[in-house]
């Protein structure tokens, strides 16, 4: 990413955090409209899980000019996915959901260099995250 990428994305994301429950309660609507196979992966209250998608997409905007400290948590992150059921083809329903999302909140403030910005931090993370879990072997289960 380069360092006009990230300004964009710090400057859409400080327009976005102070609306975070109704940003991430926006995003698990969309998602589940666009793959309603994904809603058993989550807990029925997704209050908490809505606070950690923020959380973690503050964390990762914060390290976008520290990519040493980011690789390290997002692939952490994509090993700890696998154990809940995520699989490769789920990360294109989360990107899309995550653009339509800023879009919603930043209305004409989510310009098409924002999207593009934003579209290349997701493929970053998608695609860190896969790798990683690519990397993790299936537990081995005694069968009885």
């Amino acid at each position: 990413m380069n360092p006009d990428q990230i300004q964009i994305i710090r400057q859409s994301f400080a327009l976005v955090a102070p609306q975070a429950d109704m940003a991430a309660a926006l995003f698990y609507r969309r998602l589940f409209e666009i793959d309603p196979g994904l809603r058993p992966l989550f807990r029925p209250d997704l209050t908490e899980q809505g606070h950690r998608l923020m959380q973690m997409l503050a964390a990762a905007v914060r390290l976008l000019d520290k990519p040493a400290s980011l690789v390290p948590v997002l692939e952490d992150l994509g090993r700890r996915h696998v154990g809940y059921g995520v699989r490769d083809e789920h990360y294109n329903a989360v990107g899309e959901a995550l653009l339509w999302t800023f879009d919603k909140v930043l209305g004409p403030q989510f310009t098409v260099d924002a999207q593009m910005a934003w579209s290349s931090l997701y493929c970053v993370v998608a695609t860190t995250m896969k790798r990683a879990a690519a990397n993790v072997r299936p537990s081995i289960q005694a069968v009885c």
